[in-house]
């Protein structure tokens, strides 16, 4: 049974995807079908945290392996973005996103990898605020990579196509922005959480995520004073952006793919 919703989950979110790249591509169209994609992203992120939920809670604890842990983090940003689109101009992000969000649940539901971490207090909130911290940074690497491909256009006077259906660069800056600082608040909660409440955060087995996690934790604060003292913008936030993003994600992902799946 659980299958059968992860399938319908990956074949809405496949579904939104393909409408908002189609409208993005084609221009204007009526609220229908503006907001139809969306409404197919809720129905699958829902179907999602069905499957999510079944495969991370246990009776032994949170199982948060390679693959549980990309469908809640895929969720999370779906979520996010559908939350997001009340009051911001950012459905482009689903172009990339809601692809990723069905391979990620349907690899929740396939695999099975990982060991439950017991449920404290303190563990979860440094599991939560950190996972959150990777939704909010992983959109904001999706927005940085869009903004890099509209800046390119524009420079080479390309205007055609769905760049005309993007917002201004000027918007599209300020929502990253906007990304990248909440992102930071909730990293900086998950590594004081985890200094605090993770025995052995420099362990052998941990040493490796949180280092890179601390590089990340610098690169994205030294975007954003730089972007507060002197103004960076354009390449130079896309290039810290994902600079940061690529350390995140080697430092959760990466190390989750080595121990658990190389290693075993």
């Amino acid at each position: 049974m659980l299958f059968f919703i992860a399938i319908l989950a990956a074949a809405l979110y496949l579904v939104a995807g393909g409408l908002l790249l189609q409208g993005l591509v084609r221009g204007k169209t009526d609220a229908l079908r503006r907001n139809l994609p969306l409404w197919l992203a809720a129905g699958g992120a829902l179907l999602h945290a069905i499957v999510a939920w079944s495969a991370v809670w246990t009776d032994a604890g949170l199982n948060l392996g390679f693959f549980n842990a990309w469908a809640v983090v895929s969720l999370f940003m779906v979520a996010g973005m559908l939350v997001a689109t009340s009051r911001l101009p950012v459905c482009h992000l689903g172009i990339i996103l809601l692809p990723m969000a069905a391979l990620g649940v349907l690899l929740a539901c396939t695999a099975d990898c990982g060991t439950p971490v017991p449920r404290e207090p303190g563990v979860d909130a440094h599991i939560i605020s950190s996972m959150l911290a990777y939704s909010t940074l992983g959109l904001g690497a999706i927005q940085a990579v869009i903004l890099a491909v509209l800046d390119y256009r524009l420079r080479h006077r390309q205007m055609g196509g769905f760049v005309r259906q993007l917002p201004a660069l000027h918007t599209m800056e300020k929502q990253l922005f906007g990304m990248l600082w909440l992102g930071f608040v909730l990293l900086t909660v998950g590594l004081v959480t985890g200094m605090v409440f993770v025995q052995d955060l420099f362990g052998q087995h941990l040493v490796h995520k949180t280092t890179l996690s601390v590089v990340a934790w610098v690169v994205f604060g030294t975007l954003l004073v730089g972007r507060w003292r002197m103004g960076w913008r354009g390449q130079t936030a896309v290039r810290w952006t994902l600079g940061g993003f690529v350390a995140l994600a080697l430092a959760y992902f990466g190390s989750k793919f080595v121990l658990e799946l190389l290693l075993g």
